[in-house]
């Protein structure tokens, strides 16, 4: 299944759209440093944040095409979210299929 076709919207109380998820790889290394590392992998994508207890949670934060984005782990998935509802589901696709292909490469 595409990328587009797995992208939901479910709004969130500060107004940003949650709009896909991923499996966690679920190893002892945690998930979080690959990819962080993997955002400036993503043209033209530039961190904005970090912060994350080194334990069971993180919160990645970065801009791409003129949009902000953050990543979060919880039960079991990354949770992908984009401040404005409204970004175009192409950029929604693309921060999608690049992180997942991250933590499971084709």
């Amino acid at each position: 299944m595409s990328a587009e076709r797995r992208l939901f919207d479910l709004r969130m109380h500060d107004g940003s759209r949650h709009f896909a998820g991923f499996r966690e790889r679920g190893l002892v290394e945690p998930d979080w440093d690959l990819l962080r590392a993997a955002i400036p992998r993503l043209v033209g994508a530039v961190e904005t944040g970090f912060v994350t207890d080194r334990v069971t949670e993180a919160w990645l934060d970065f801009t791409y095409a003129g949009h902000e984005f953050s990543l979060n782990n919880q039960h079991g998935e990354w949770w992908c979210f984009v401040q404005d509802p409204a970004a175009p589901d192409e950029v929604l696709s693309a921060v999608l299929a690049h992180f997942e292909a991250v933590l499971w490469p084709v």
